[in-house]
């Protein structure tokens, strides 16, 4: 008898360390998901020298955004993003993380994607055609 209640506690512990461990699988993607800054896949990062401009798709919709090599001080940032035929989307002003995310409907289209981080820039040409 002596031996059933120290398995019993053992079982216990094991079930609790592995609902705890499901658990941790379960929100790990959402977590990963919550951090992209843009629904959908990226398809292309576009490097300068004091930062990048990163861009996404999903579903025909591009979406994209500026990020800062050293994030933590407000700067001028922008992001532009602008489908072959219609008018640029821009989110520009004095960010610490990220300017953007702006999103255009592209469809089959190119796409034209600018980033700017201080003095610095970035212009893709056209792209994702």
């Amino acid at each position: 008898m002596g031996k059933g209640p120290g398995i019993r506690r053992r079982l216990a512990l094991g079930t609790a360390v592995l609902t705890a461990a499901g658990l941790l699988t379960v929100a790990a993607p959402q977590e990963a998901r919550a951090a992209a800054p843009c629904p959908g896949r990226k398809v292309r990062t576009l490097p300068f020298a004091t930062g990048s401009a990163v861009v996404y798709k999903r579903s025909g919709y591009v979406c994209a955004v500026t990020l800062p090599k050293k994030p933590g001080t407000k700067r001028a940032m922008s992001v532009s993003l602008r489908a072959r035929g219609g008018r640029p989307v821009v989110d520009e002003g004095r960010y610490a993380y990220r300017a953007g995310p702006v999103t255009v409907y592209a469809g089959q289209r190119c796409v034209w994607v600018k980033g700017k981080v201080g003095s610095k820039s970035v212009s893709s040409g056209w792209i994702l055609c």
